[in-house]
């Protein structure tokens, strides 16, 4: 096989690379592709704020609303040094999205129409990366080694929404150097 590049936004690269992470940690698929969506959002609507492309909306008075029970049963997931909000569905671990569990089968579809035909290879060779490592270590390692391998953009806003290029080589050679 030759150099394998994928063209591709970040956004998917990071919820693919989340999913596959909190998999290795022991989440089963559903659970992780919803956490792995939920993560790569609130990592966009961080720096959506920084590049003032998003504006926090105005919730009233945060003391207030740390004193009202959360609904359902909704708990923080650390992934990727992030808070994910989770909470127990009857199908298992899902992201809370305002509230209400994610979909899984949403964010299946969205990879598949971000990677394509790519999918299965990006998802193997991000797998190999994982599976190098001893889950503890993936833990605290995951953030650091995506900003090693996610596609290059431009800074700032000229770079948001822009693709780039996530090289699968250079993932197999992440791997093979942490094993």
């Amino acid at each position: 096989m030759g150099h394998r590049i994928i063209q591709i936004n970040r956004a998917p690269v990071l919820t693919l690379w989340a999913a596959v992470v909190a998999e290795r940690l022991g989440f089963d698929e559903p659970a992780a592709l919803t956490l792995g969506r939920a993560l790569a959002g609130l990592n966009a609507q961080a720096k959506g704020q920084r590049l003032g492309i998003f504006h926090p909306r105005e919730h009233g008075d945060a003391a207030e609303r740390s004193r009202e029970p959360p609904p359902g049963e909704v708990f923080a997931v650390e992934l990727l040094g992030r808070q994910v909000p989770a909470m127990n569905t009857e199908e298992g671990v899902r992201a809370s999205a305002g509230g209400k569990p994610a979909d899984p089968q949403s964010v299946r579809r969205y990879l598949e129409s971000k990677f394509g035909a790519d999918l299965a290879s990006a998802r193997e060779a991000m797998e190999a990366l994982a599976g190098s490592l001893e889950p503890a270590e993936l833990a605290v390692k995951a953030y650091p080694l995506y900003e090693q391998f996610r596609p290059v953009v431009p800074q700032g806003t000229k770079g948001w929404g822009k693709e780039g290029e996530l090289d699968l080589d250079l993932l197999a050679s992440l791997a093979r150097s942490k094993s």
